[in-house]
């Protein structure tokens, strides 16, 4: 009897992670940096230095629909690089579907009803996701502590601001735990520290100088400009190289329909959700916001941490 063929492997020959021009560490551990961070980075340092009204709530709404905008469409592939990781199991990627969308849902209905919870479960998760981005780094503590630098910054260097907006999410319970944080935040930056010296030292020395000048933005300018900052120019682009790495035969059109009209799908169901389960919803748009990307980022990190094992997989068959 003859052998039977072995399916193509849709993941096969993809790379763990885009690599940047000069980079000298070993391969898939150099990340790329969007040349236009540059000049953004530097243009919110010289403002802040010459006292430009960041704080004032038109830049902040500003800041929210960049982030929101810029920052949404990097997850909205999951679905199709699912598809492109299950096929041809139909049954099995309804099953996977109908799961993803309900974590989504149950987080949303968790900022609803138990707001405090949600917040401790989105820091959580953000800086483990937020770590992924640390591919050079083999200590997964190294990882997570520098994830969760994104947060430490901020709480230490903005407590007032970043204390009103954890209220504004959950309760007043929430400036209890901007306390816990700034009590962790000299261990947190210190092994963030050795992070960025080990990426430096292995070869991944554009990152680590980008990673680095944010965190500086993130010290001296609002939490969310700065936030805005980091997750559109440097952590949303990685995961959409990695998205189109593998999605690399959907036409430009398609790949931009995609990412806005899952987007758009995205916040009208947690408008829907507002509606339908009328729980207590801070009305400021950048808590909402920060909210709606938490509701996704559940998923999105466990799928995340599925598919990095389905390529690892592939790469060696």
């Amino acid at each position: 009897m003859a052998a039977r063929p072995t399916p193509p492997n849709p993941m096969k020959g993809i790379g763990l992670a885009p690599t940047a021009p000069g980079c000298d560490a070993p391969s898939g551990r150099c990340n790329r940096v969007l040349p236009v961070f540059w000049p953004v980075a530097v243009a919110l340092l010289l403002a802040t230095m010459l006292g430009a009204p960041l704080g004032q709530s038109m830049a902040v709404t500003a800041a929210t629909a960049l982030f929101l905008g810029g920052g949404l469409p990097h997850g909205a592939y999951d679905i199709a690089l699912l598809r492109r990781a299950i096929a041809p199991g139909r049954g099995v990627l309804v099953l996977v579907i109908g799961g993803y969308v309900a974590i989504a849902v149950a987080m949303a209905l968790l900022w609803m009803t138990l707001p405090l919870l949600a917040l401790v479960l989105f820091l959580s998760i953000s800086a483990v996701h937020f770590g992924e981005d640390w591919q050079m780094l083999e200590a997964p503590l190294l990882r997570i502590a520098a994830g969760a630098a994104v947060i430490t910054v901020p709480t230490i260097s903005h407590p007032a601001e970043v204390a009103a907006l954890f209220v504004a999410m959950s309760d007043d319970r929430a400036t209890l735990l901007v306390r816990i944080i700034s009590v962790a935040a000299p261990v947190t930056l210190l092994v963030t520290a050795v992070g960025i010296a080990a990426a430096w030292l292995a070869g991944s020395r554009t990152w680590a100088t980008a990673v680095t000048l944010s965190l500086v933005v993130l010290a001296v300018a609002p939490p969310v400009i700065g936030f805005a900052l980091f997750f559109v120019f440097l952590h949303s682009p990685l995961h959409l190289d990695k998205a189109r790495g593998i999605l690399r035969d959907m036409s430009r059109s398609r790949w931009i329909a995609t990412g806005g009209l899952l987007s758009g799908a995205t916040i009208a169901g947690w408008l829907a959700l507002q509606a339908l389960f009328p729980f207590r919803v801070d009305a400021n748009l950048t808590s909402q916001a920060f909210q709606l990307l938490a509701a996704v980022a559940a998923p999105h990190l466990l799928l995340s941490h599925w598919l990095e094992r389905r390529v690892r997989a592939a790469a060696v068959r």
